[in-house]
């Protein structure tokens, strides 16, 4: 939450909505990526089949994040609520590549206290926390969430 916090405050809308998208939802990073404004933007939830797997799921977004969305949009001011959300400078969705290259800059810049920051970290992040959170369950909570395939 600090992290997506501080990124916000420094103007890094992007960034933290990544950030907050792979932390709350626990979605692999080429299923953040080729999101759209009109998918997330004042929604509740929303439709996605995942990449990897070809399923279908319904991500939920609670009111917090609901409300980051829309000041990060409020922000960014992007020309058309078709945009993809994740659009570098040069104009293009980010690679995966460079969301790596990003994250270990945002570790040595806000002072990180992880070994390896990747966009797998998000995931792993979001993962903990149900693990965490689950008690007794805990190892049912990480088999359904897929981690334990």
């Amino acid at each position: 939450m600090n992290l997506i916090r501080n990124l916000y405050r420094d103007g890094e809308y992007r960034i933290s909505l990544l950030v907050a998208f792979g932390s709350f939802w626990g979605l692999r990073i080429s299923d953040i990526l080729p999101l759209q404004w009109q998918q997330v933007y004042d929604k509740d939830e929303f439709e996605l089949v995942e990449k990897k797997t070809n399923k279908r799921r319904m991500i939920k977004i609670n009111g917090q994040l609901k409300k980051h969305i829309i000041d990060c949009y409020q922000k960014i001011k992007p020309p058309s609520i078709e945009d993809s959300i994740f659009i570098s400078r040069k104009g293009s969705v980010y690679t995966v590549q460079r969301i790596n290259v990003i994250l270990k800059n945002l570790k040595i810049r806000y002072n990180l206290k992880i070994r390896n920051f990747s966009s797998h970290s998000l995931r792993k992040c979001f993962g903990r926390e149900i693990f965490n959170r689950s008690g007794e369950n805990a190892e049912l909570s990480i088999v359904k969430l897929g981690f334990g395939e």
